[in-house]
C-alpha cells in the first residue's frame, strides 16, 4: 500500500483534500433552497433570514471540531463531519421533497445547525493538516483549498441544474450524500507527514501547485462558460457533469507521476547495490564520536532556549496558546476586520435569492453561481499573489485584505444604486472579495500566531461567520426587508423593487470601509514580521544556491 510518508502519498492526500474542499461548501447554497422553505413553511423574511443564521450559527460549535484537531486524527474528525452533514441536510430534503410533514421551526433550525457545523469538521481536518505537511507554501495551499470551497458551491448548482433541473429536493439530497462519499475516499489517504526540508522540495511543491492552480481555473472557466451559455439539452447537460468530473480528478496525474518516478528510483538504486559489492561504513569511530559530542552540545542548547522561551511572552510571529492569542491586540483587529467583510458578504450570499427577486429575476441561480465563482477566482490568486509578494519584497499579508475591503464597499454601493446589471457586477465583485477575505486570514493567523494550535485558533476567527451571519443578514437584512415588505395571504411577505435592499448595502458598505482602516493598521502593526520572513527565506535560498556550487 502506498504509504502517506512517501511524496505520492502526500500529494495522493493533498489531492483528496481539494475533493472535500469541492464539496464542502456547501453552507453557501442556501439560497438555492430558501424559497422553497419559506414557502412550505410559511415564513416572513425575517424567519427565513433566521434559519441561515442557524445554519451559520453550526459554525461556532466548530471550535469543538478545533479541540478535536490536535487530539483527534485526521480521518475520524473528517468522518464525524461526514454523518453530521447527511442527518443535517438529509432532515431538510425530507422536509423539502414532502416526505414528511415540515417540522416545527425550533426543528428545522437544530437540523440546519449541523449541516452548517459539518462544514467545519471537513474544513478543519483539511486546513489543518495540509497546511503543517505544506508550511513553507501556506499561501498557495490556502488559495487553492478555500478556492475549491468557493467553487463548491457552483459544482453543486451547476450539477443539480445539470441533472436535476434545479429541484431543491435533489439538491438537498446532493448535500447529504455526496460529502459522504468523498469524506471516506479522503480518510484512507489524508494524513499529517513530514513537511519539506530543503529549497529543492519546496521549489517542487511550488511547481506542483502551480499546475493544480492551473486546473482549478479551468474548472472555473468551465462553470462559468455553463452558467452563461444559457438553457441547455438534456443530452449537453449529461457530456458537462461527465467532463466537470473529469476535470475534478484530473490533480491525480501529480501523485501518479511522483509514485512512477519513485518506483523507477527504487528499481535503479536497488540495481545500483547489487552491482557494488564493495561495502565501507558511512561513518569512521572518530565521525561518530564527533557527532555524539554535536548532538550533546544541540542538546543542552534546545534546553537553554526553551528555558528562555517559558520565562517570556510570545511576540507575534512566535507560537501562541490560544489564551496568548487572544491577549494580543492584533488577534481583535484581525477578527474584527474579518467580521466586516465575511459578515457582509454572507448576507449578500444567504439573501440573494430574495434579493434577484425583488428586483424582477425569475432564475436567481446565476448570481449564486457567479459570486462563488468568482469567490474561487479571489481566493485562488490571492493566495499565490500574497505569497509571491512575502518572497519578493516581504509585503504583509493583510494589505490584500485592506484592498478587498474597499473593493466591497465599491460593490455594495453599485447594488446599492440598482442599476440595470448591478446585481450581476456585484455579485462578481462581492464574490471576488469575500474570497481573498478567506484566502489572506487563513495564512495570516498561523504566520501571526503560529502552527501548535492552530485548528483551535482557525475555529475562534470563523466565529465571525454565524455573528456576522447574524448581524448583517438575521437583523439588518431581515428587519430592514420585513420593514419594506408587504404581507402575502399565506401569512408571509414578499417585497419588489430597489428599495428592499438599498438601506442594507449602505450599511454594510460603511462596516467594509471600518474593515479597511482594521487591515490597513494591521499592515504597519505586522510589517517587520513579513519583513522577518522574507529575510529568513531569502537566506535561505542563498545558502541553498550556494551549496549547489
Amino acid at each position: 500500500m502506498l504509504s502517506p510518508t512517501s511524496p505520492g502519498g502526500k500529494w495522493l492526500g493533498f489531492v483528496t483534500a481539494i475533493w472535500v474542499q469541492s464539496i464542502s461548501g456547501n453552507n453557501y447554497t442556501f439560497a438555492n433552497y430558501s424559497a422553497a422553505i419559506k414557502t412550505l413553511m410559511a415564513l416572513t423574511q425575517l424567519q427565513l433570514n433566521n434559519l441561515s443564521v442557524a445554519k451559520d450559527v453550526g459554525k461556532a460549535f466548530g471550535l469543538l471540531a478545533g479541540f478535536a484537531s490536535d487530539k483527534i486524527p485526521t480521518p475520524i474528525i473528517l468522518l464525524i463531519g461526514a454523518l453530521e452533514g447527511l442527518v443535517g441536510y438529509g432532515v431538510q430534503w425530507l422536509v423539502v421533497s414532502q416526505r414528511i410533514q415540515p417540522l416545527p421551526y425550533w426543528a428545522m433550525c437544530i437540523f440546519l445547525c449541523m449541516g452548517g457545523n459539518s462544514t467545519t469538521w471537513m474544513n478543519t481536518a483539511i486546513l489543518v493538516t495540509c497546511i503543517r505537511n505544506f508550511r513553507k507554501n501556506r499561501g498557495p495551499v490556502s488559495g487553492i483549498l478555500k478556492g475549491y470551497v468557493g467553487l463548491s458551491t457552483a459544482i453543486f448548482t451547476d450539477l443539480c441544474s445539470a441533472l436535476f433541473t434545479d429541484d431543491p429536493a435533489k439538491f438537498l439530497l446532493m448535500l447529504a450524500i455526496i460529502p459522504l462519499i468523498v469524506c471516506v475516499a479522503a480518510i484512507f489517504f489524508l494524513r499529517e507527514v513530514p513537511p519539506s526540508s530543503t529549497s529543492v522540495e519546496e521549489t517542487a511543491e511550488a511547481k506542483y501547485f502551480g499546475m493544480i492552480n492551473v486546473v482549478a481555473v479551468v474548472v472555473a472557466v468551465y462553470l462559468l462558460a455553463y452558467d452563461v451559455s444559457g438553457v441547455h439539452g438534456n443530452s449537453i447537460s449529461k457530456v458537462f457533469a461527465a467532463i466537470l468530473l473529469l476535470l475534478l480528478a484530473s490533480p491525480l496525474a501529480i501523485p501518479v507521476y511522483l509514485m512512477v518516478q519513485s518506483w523507477l528510483r527504487s528499481s535503479s538504486d536497488s540495481l545500483d547495490v547489487e552491482g557494488n559489492n564493495v561495502r565501507e561504513p558511512l561513518l569512521t569511530d572518530q565521525d561518530n564520536v564527533a557527532e555524539v559530542v554535536e548532538k550533546k552540545a544541540e542538546i543542552v542548547a534546545t534546553e537553554a532556549v526553551v528555558v528562555d522561551e517559558e520565562r517570556r511572552k510570545p511576540v507575534i510571529g512566535e507560537e501562541h496558546t490560544v489564551i496568548e492569542a487572544l491577549r494580543t491586540l492584533d488577534f481583535w483587529i484581525l477578527f474584527v476586520s474579518f467580521l466586516c467583510g465575511v459578515g457582509t458578504g454572507l448576507a449578500v450570499q444567504n439573501n440573494m435569492g430574495q434579493m434577484g427577486l425583488a428586483l424582477g429575476y425569475v432564475d436567481v441561480s446565476i448570481f449564486v453561481s457567479l459570486t462563488s465563482i468568482w469567490g474561487f477566482f479571489g481566493r485562488i490568486v490571492s493566495g499565490s499573489v500574497s505569497e509571491y509578494f512575502i518572497k519578493k519584497s516581504g509585503t504583509p499579508r493583510p494589505v490584500w485584505n485592506a484592498a478587498s475591503q474597499i473593493l466591497m464597499a465599491l460593490g455594495y454601493i453599485i447594488m446599492a444604486m440598482a442599476l440595470p446589471g448591478s446585481l450581476y457586477i456585484g455579485s462578481i465583485v462581492v464574490g471576488i472579495c469575500y474570497g481573498v477575505r478567506l484566502a489572506v486570514t487563513v495564512p495570516t493567523a498561523s504566520e501571526l500566531f503560529g502552527l501548535k494550535y492552530y485548528g483551535l485558533i482557525y475555529n475562534i476567527l470563523i466565529l465571525n461567520l454565524p455573528l456576522g451571519s447574524f448581524l448583517f443578514s438575521g437583523l439588518l437584512a431581515g428587519l430592514l426587508y420585513d420593514s419594506q415588505a408587504t404581507s402575502t395571504a399565506d401569512g408571509g411577505n414578499t417585497c419588489a423593487g430597489a428599495h428592499c435592499y438599498r438601506l442594507v448595502f449602505i450599511v454594510m458598505a460603511i462596516a467594509c470601509i471600518v474593515g479597511f482602516s482594521l487591515d490597513v493598521l494591521l499592515s504597519f502593526r505586522t510589517k517587520a514580521i513579513y519583513s522577518k520572513i522574507h529575510a529568513s527565506r531569502k537566506a535561505k535560498k542563498s545558502a541553498s544556491i550556494s551549496n549547489g556550487h
